[in-house]
């Protein structure tokens, strides 16, 4: 019962890193995003 506990924690800490990865790969698309817009502006 023990390691079925220690390797569903496992699993759930290494998709929670991959989520982090996600969201900052969004958030560097969109800062990007943003800067090409305000150098077309200009």
């Amino acid at each position: 019962m023990k390691k079925i506990i220690a390797v569903v924690l496992s699993a759930l800490f290494v998709m929670s890193l991959t989520a982090c990865e996600t969201t900052k790969g969004v958030g560097k698309d969109i800062q990007n995003a943003g800067d090409k817009m305000d150098q077309a502006i200009n």
